[in-house]
């Protein structure tokens, strides 16, 4: 057994009184002191203001890749950072997709005076990705209510040209309505318990159904204020007006790319990802904003010469989630191949009073991805299956961590982690061998909802999010031979913490010693940036 595993067991006693919770020891008074010079340049250099005023311009446009919002949002943030003085530049590649629009998307009952059920002005996100067009005036169908939506509750009843309205998830409600009945469209009241719908009449969570030509059918998402109204003219057997414009963009998918360069010659590099495309203010206005603060903030300490450029070059890059950053890594497989670390911002500006969701790092792979933990809970997201050959040990985790728990020791900004779970960039460079983690907020009740909006954001929330990031970013790109002592200072006490808590845990040998083996490989990959 290693030494540290040794010590802390028998220290399980002393460590029983430490204060906080078990997977969150005082790490940021480790820090190593160019980091904590770092931390002091970018805690007052990272502008929420920046960061709020692209969450405005975003917020209020529905972004798909390709389509005008998306591209509008991509080109906020290139004339900001070339007002800042970083270089960079706009990258295209070919569009899997549709980038799906849409002018108007309005749901009436014939002969109802209180107004429409749905529209864009009232719900902004009901309609769903790949509708399409009615005829011009739209169109007066009849409404049939299936309940639950499940294939049973289609038994005996024809919807050929009708608009179904059940509690199944769209996708599926459109599978056996149109697809297989024969419908024109659907109304899905599905919703996720975690929006609380008995507090919350007037929430939707938005969704897509497939792109099909041939049928050029529609969806809509209902709230349960909505919802009760149409199940209520289901009952009379009113029929329903639909009226929609929608666009398919066929422009290309837009990526971009911003660098601080490194001052060597060196291939190695930090990416920062946020992702653009998606309808919310958190999901993700907030992370492209969060970033773009961020890659200011590092140029302009760095402009001002409060730090020297860095060994590394630090990229950031504003894209559409996961296809983008497949794209960026496989266009230049030696590039990629110099990725060090990398970390993803996604929903990181909530406002916790309203939204609920505490900020959470997910770390890169480590045993607590392997085994349930009761210090290291997962988020409502969700755990998956791990390949237990991703769980390598590496710095990046416990660094991070310190360096959260440094602006939250000025701030009492609330910090905590979850095991990897996966769902956004650091996925795909995660399965492309790179250290990666991500920095989010769960369980927001307001998640891919028409309320994800500008109001539930928070100006402070992306500054710590973004000094935090800059931070870790600008060490690992300037990392060098001084840092390896302190840095194995860091990770030795990061492990005599995870040891005790994992004799609190009543851990087995296999797991104690899954640990073990991470924190050597952590300690070796200090030699691969402290050098």
């Amino acid at each position: 057994m290693h030494r540290l595993l040794v010590f802390a067991l028998l220290s399980v006693a002393v460590a029983a009184q430490d204060p906080g919770p078990w997977h969150l020891p005082p790490l940021d008074r480790h820090l190593p002191p160019r980091a904590e010079a770092i931390y002091g340049a970018m805690a007052t250099r990272v502008d929420a203001s920046v960061a709020m005023a692209a969450v405005q311009f975003m917020a209020p446009l529905w972004r798909l890749a390709g389509n005008p919002d998306y591209n509008a949002s991509l080109d906020f943030i290139a004339a900001r950072l070339a007002t800042g003085g970083v270089t960079h530049r706009v990258a295209s590649y070919d569009n899997r997709g549709y980038g799906w629009a849409h002018r108007r998307g309005t749901l009436s009952i014939e002969g109802d005076a209180a107004g429409p059920v749905l529209s864009r002005e009232q719900d902004r996100v009901a309609l769903c990705i790949n509708s399409f067009s009615t005829p011009p005036g739209g169109v007066t169908l009849p409404l049939i209510d299936v309940g639950a939506g499940a294939a049973s509750d289609f038994t005996g009843k024809s919807v050929i040209g009708a608009v179904v309205i059940g509690q199944a998830p769209v996708g599926a409600l459109w599978t056996r309505a149109v697809r297989d009945g024969g419908a024109a469209g659907v109304i899905s009241t599905d919703l996720a318990s975690y929006t609380r719908p008995a507090d919350t009449p007037d929430v939707l969570q938005w969704g897509s159904i497939p792109y099909d030509e041939a049928r050029r059918s529609f969806a809509f998402k209902a709230s349960p204020r909505a919802a009760r109204r149409l199940r209520e003219a289901a009952i009379r057997t009113a029929r329903v007006h639909v009226d929609i414009e929608s666009v398919f963009h066929r422009g290309a998918n837009r990526t971009v790319i911003a660098e601080i360069p490194g001052r060597g010659t060196s291939p190695e590099r930090v990416v920062l990802v946020a992702h653009v495309q998606e309808p919310g203010a958190n999901d993700n206005a907030s992370g492209a904003g969060t970033l773009l603060a961020a890659a200011l903030a590092m140029q302009a300490a760095i402009a001002q010469g409060a730090l020297p450029p860095p060994q590394r070059t630090i990229t950031m890059l504003w894209l559409d989630e996961m296809a983008g950053s497949r794209q960026w890594l496989s266009e230049d497989k030696a590039r990629a191949a110099g990725v060090v670390a990398m970390m993803s911002l996604d929903m990181t500006g909530q406002d916790t009073r309203q939204t609920g969701g505490t900020f959470l790092i997910e770390k890169m792979p480590d045993p607590s991805a392997l085994w349930e933990r009761p210090s290291d809970p997962h988020s409502e997201w969700g755990a998956g299956k791990v390949d237990p050959a991703i769980v390598k040990g590496h710095l990046l985790n416990d660094l991070h961590l310190a360096i959260a728990l440094r602006r939250a020791r000025d701030t009492g900004w609330v910090v905590r982690t979850n095991p990897y779970e996966g769902g956004s960039d650091h996925t795909i460079f995660t399965e492309a061998g790179v250290p990666a983690l991500l920095n989010w907020h769960f369980t927001d009740r307001y998640y891919h909802t028409n309320l994800d909006t500008r109001d539930k954001t928070s100006a402070a929330t992306m500054q710590h999010v973004g000094i935090t990031v800059a931070t870790t970013a600008m060490f690992v790109a300037a990392a060098e031979a001084a840092d390896a002592a302190p840095l194995r200072q860091l990770i030795d006490q990061a492990e005599r913490a995870r040891a005790a808590t994992e004799a609190r845990n009543h851990a087995s040998a296999e797991i104690v010693e899954a640990w073990r083996k991470w924190y050597a490989e952590a300690r070796q990959s200090i030699s691969l940036i402290a050098r």
